[in-house]
């Protein structure tokens, strides 16, 4: 029986010509696997029958809008997740879920060997390692585009050469990753990080600089996943959709960052995420009524790792399932609305309300009717101030006077 190979496959020049590269290289069957999670774009069909017009043997294609969604888009809105305090993880939260069914597609075609098109500059090529090797150790990955130190312009003359049905360009200035939590855009002029960003390189949101009237949203939250737009019942995948939509109108959620790779090397990268960053401006502000104090504090510090470990290609690693644990704890009450208006690239909270709200008015009025004790205030100060005060009252002992 011939072995056979299962490739990740994204319909674009790299993958195209991997399927023959492969064959030739390997003398193995490959099998082309696209995974939607959102990434609109070309028909998936049309996708699918591309790979087959380049050599694969089948082409599999996997519905997983919802499944990403629901299961990793919304476990990066309750962990508020802001890599470097800017950028969502767009591509880092899917990379796991297309190794996942990178892996099902592998045992259903009988396949040892899986592939995928990263270079060996980015954080794709880890991220789908590791995952693949969390998840099905006994697999065996090459890497052609990486591993063959294989150019742009060599995969452009070996699909000209071989009549591929892709279009082929050296003038394309982007590489671009997208699904539906964001879009990631990167290379060509960019690279210079000098240079700013020009239109062409925004697709999910329009001029900032010129919005259409504020839009008004009021979006409500149960136990951390947003159930409603506007008083309407929606999906996981309808919520981000909508806002993609309605934020993305008036300029919200584009990031320019030179960003922190895990190859240890700086990149320039241009994000596009509204529905993600009017999500998490939401979440957080709903977070700030509903969470106690000091665990409010506290999951800022597992944010920021869950954070790092997911852009790190750590889905699947103990450490990550541990925090997983701690912020689904977390979102207990995180339930109630959320007012923004979205104009101009800001999505700004104007209301909030929850039932289970630790604001309490008659705690936080000064008028009539305050309910605070503020005759308790003072022993408090003498209380909390008091080892500042011995130790201030040490220096002065010893001739370490602040004031001189």
């Amino acid at each position: 029986m011939t072995e056979r190979i299962v490739l990740a496959y994204s319909g674009g020049l790299d993958t195209s010509v991997a399927i023959g590269w492969i064959h030739e290289a390997t003398g193995a069957e490959v099998v082309a696997m696209a995974v939607d999670v959102g990434q609109d774009g070309e028909d998936l069909e049309t996708i699918r029958q591309r790979a087959l017009d380049c050599g694969a043997v089948e082409a599999y294609v996997a519905d997983a809008r919802d499944e990403f969604a629901e299961e990793y888009c919304m476990a990066g809105l309750k962990a508020n997740t802001l890599y470097m305090d800017a950028y969502p993880n767009v591509s880092a939260l899917s990379r796991p879920i297309i190794a996942k069914h990178l892996v099902r597609a592998a045992r259903q075609f009988g396949a040892t060997t899986v592939a995928h098109g990263c270079t060996g500059k980015g954080n794709d090529q880890v991220r789908f390692e590791v995952s693949l090797t969390s998840l099905a150790p006994d697999l065996k990955c090459i890497a052609p585009v990486r591993d063959l130190a294989l150019t742009r312009e060599a995969a452009i003359e070996y699909a000209e050469r071989n009549q591929l049905p892709i279009v082929t360009t050296k003038t394309n200035p982007f590489s671009v990753d997208q699904n539906v939590w964001g879009r990631a855009v990167e290379t060509g002029f960019l690279e210079d990080i000098w240079n700013s960003p020009t239109k062409d390189v925004y697709e999910y949101t329009d001029d900032p600089a010129f919005p259409p009237p504020a839009d008004e949203v009021t979006i409500t939250f149960e136990k951390g996943i947003p159930v409603k737009i506007d008083g309407r019942a929606v999906t996981p995948l309808e919520a981000i959709v909508e806002l993609n939509q309605r934020a993305g109108a008036q300029g919200i959620g584009r990031i320019d960052i030179v960003e922190d790779r895990l190859v240890g090397i700086k990149s320039r990268e241009v994000y596009e995420a509204p529905g993600a960053m009017t999500l998490i401006a939401a979440h957080r502000e709903l977070e700030n009524i509903t969470l106690e104090r000091e665990q409010a504090r506290f999951k800022k510090t597992v944010e920021q790792r869950w954070t790092e470990l997911v852009y790190d290609g750590q889905w699947f690693s103990p450490l990550k399932q541990n925090l997983d644990s701690f912020i689904e704890d977390s979102q207990q009450y995180v339930s109630g609305e959320i007012r923004m208006v979205l104009h101009g690239g800001r999505a700004t909270v104007e209301g909030r309300r929850s039932d289970s709200s630790l604001y309490d008015f008659g705690l936080a009025t000064y008028d009539e009717g305050q309910t605070f004790d503020q005759s308790a205030a003072r022993g408090f100060i003498d209380i909390y101030g008091l080892s500042s005060k011995q130790a201030a009252a040490r220096d002065v002992r010893f001739g370490q006077d602040k004031l001189k």
